[in-house]
């Protein structure tokens, strides 16, 4: 019976987080189609492309966990069907979005330099630098577009940004056979072809969103007419207050798993392109738990929106524990099929090269092991920190994710990574570490917020 009361929110969640689920997928599609089809070029254009979307993942994770903001205070204003609160919101977030894409770009753009100083192997930088260019444009759109996602979101309307990803997807992959391999009389661009076929998409993603956001109803008032240099300090400010240790926390996260790329570039061009591969595969099923996330956004938001505490927390556990069933599919999938996964990403027709493809699938599949061993901390910790975002408790939760990647994970990563200890399986050793503990770390701050709103709510209720 007490399982029960967890188990009939699934549903729900499921048709609010699938959605989601998708759309962020197509998002992590795009370089999975990018990896295979430049795997078959070699494993020094894979290793570029890993590198060059290393620096990406890092400006990618200031900018989608920024615009996470506009999420809850629409999800709030929604549930309280105050239509200007959520117009501000949105637009206030999409005016920060839009700037903060540009810094981005220019911040990528001007940083190339630092791959020649950071010790990778030489042609792959050389690769990775043309590439780089293009998909770093390519944030200008795609931050915007995530502004316009997190208020479909926190409307509960989380299908049309995933329409929109699916036909950016069609396009990516058209235009990668196209450009990266010069068919049907186009220009044979390699990897940079790859970069063509995301930065075309990107834009053709945001454009789509906002012209199915225009013609709903629900969504019409919020995304026309907007006065774009109409601003308020004040809600300026709370976006900032809100977004920025947002972004911070995704940072942490993302930095290292990054790191994680640039060790294995230490390694050598096969540990990263086999790092590449691990990373690519695990992060799809990081998509899954993402979704949830942003299902715990809007459902804990609506719910403090309305004062319901007992609800919210009930609401929360029974997304946590979703997560954690789907955690445990995806590590026995990784088990079951570590030594085939990574066979996708490489040509063992390519004579020259199958040496060097050989390696890249061995040292990947041991890879995937390890990323079957973090899948329930991965999920636990992301659905969690989404629960908290709908509390609007940004502050606390972005010092336990520094701790948990950064002083606990990362210096394990470092020391094991070596070819003297684990080499590439010793830098997921601190993977493992750091999503651990911050899986445990956000639960003990979630479950201590959540009581203490409910003894506030009883105790208000007892002096009335």
């Amino acid at each position: 019976m007490i399982l029960s009361q967890y188990t009939k929110e699934f549903k729900y969640n499921w048709q609010l987080a699938a959605p989601v689920m998708l759309g962020m997928l197509g998002h992590t599609f795009v370089s999975f189609v990018d990896n295979i089809m430049v795997g078959q070029l070699g494993t020094a254009e894979l290793a570029a492309v890993s590198l060059g979307n290393s620096f990406m993942f890092i400006a990618m994770s200031i900018g989608i966990g920024f615009s996470t903001a506009i999420t809850p205070l629409t999800a709030e204003a929604d549930s309280a069907k105050n239509k200007e609160d959520g117009k501000s919101a949105f637009k206030h977030g999409l005016v920060l979005c839009t700037i903060l894409g540009i810094l981005l770009f220019l911040m990528i753009y001007f940083s190339k330099p630092l791959m020649y100083l950071m010790k990778q192997p030489v042609e792959v930088v050389d690769l990775a630098l043309p590439y780089l260019d293009l998909v770093a444009f390519s944030l200008i759109p795609l931050i915007i577009f995530q502004a316009f996602k997190q208020f479909s979101d926190g409307m509960s309307m989380t299908k049309y940004p995933m329409y929109a990803t699916i036909i950016g997807n069609v396009i990516n992959i058209v235009l990668n056979y196209l450009f990266i391999f010069g068919k049907f009389g186009f220009p044979e661009y390699g990897i940079v072809g790859a970069a063509y076929g995301t930065l075309i998409s990107r834009f053709v993603m945001l454009w789509y969103l906002w012209y199915l956001l225009k013609k709903k109803d629900k969504s019409r008032y919020f995304v026309t007419n907007i006065k774009l240099f109409v601003l308020d300090k004040l809600m300026l400010r709370k976006i900032v207050n809100l977004g920025t240790p947002s972004a911070m926390q995704m940072f942490f996260e993302v930095g290292i798993f990054t790191s994680a790329v640039w060790l294995s570039g230490l390694l050598g061009k096969n540990p990263q392109a086999a790092n590449q591969i691990a990373l690519n595969l695990s992060s799809m099923t990081f998509m899954v738990a993402s979704g949830l996330s942003v299902a715990a956004m809007v459902r804990v938001g609506n719910q403090k929106g309305l004062h319901k505490y007992y609800e919210l927390r009930r609401i929360a556990f029974s997304l946590f524990l979703l997560g954690t069933i789907l955690a445990l599919f995806f590590g026995l999938l990784f088990l079951a099929f570590h030594e085939y996964l990574p066979r996708i990403y490489v040509d063992f027709d390519d004579v020259i090269n199958y040496e060097d493809n050989m390696e890249v699938v061995s040292i990947a599949a041991k890879l995937l092991l390890a990323a079957a061993v973090f899948q329930i901390s991965d999920s636990i910790q992301v659905v969690v920190l989404g629960a908290l975002r709908g509390l609007q408790d940004v502050k606390i939760p972005t010092i336990l994710t520094f701790i948990s990647y950064w002083l606990v994970g990362f210096p394990i990563s470092f020391y094991f990574g070596t070819e003297a200890y684990y080499a590439s399986f010793g830098i997921w050793m601190g993977l493992i570490a750091g999503l651990t503990t911050a899986s445990i770390l956000l639960y003990i701050r979630f479950n201590y917020l959540t009581k203490k709103l409910i003894a506030q709510k009883e105790t208000n209720n007892g002096t009335t």
